[in-house]
């Protein structure tokens, strides 16, 4: 799994686990929506400005849009 990737999953997760609609988010953030869509589906990169905006309003340090996901174990779902 490449960064953006890891930062796509989670945001989507984190934003999600919040209750924040994409709309909200970005209205939130001061970030334009359809930027959102883009960085939760992988297809750009999110500097360190955006990273903060995001943090902040879904409280959350910065460093959790980079954690690598757990693996599964096989088998398992």
């Amino acid at each position: 799994m490449d960064w953006r990737q890891v930062v796509a999953t989670n945001l989507r997760r984190i934003r999600r686990e919040r209750g924040f609609s994409q709309e909200t988010l970005a209205y939130e953030a001061d970030i334009n929506r359809t930027y959102i869509s883009k960085l939760e589906k992988g297809a750009t990169w999110a500097g360190l400005e955006v990273l903060v905006k995001l943090s902040t309003v879904l409280q959350v340090e910065p460093s959790e849009f980079l954690q690598r996901p757990a693996r599964r174990a096989a088998g398992k779902s």
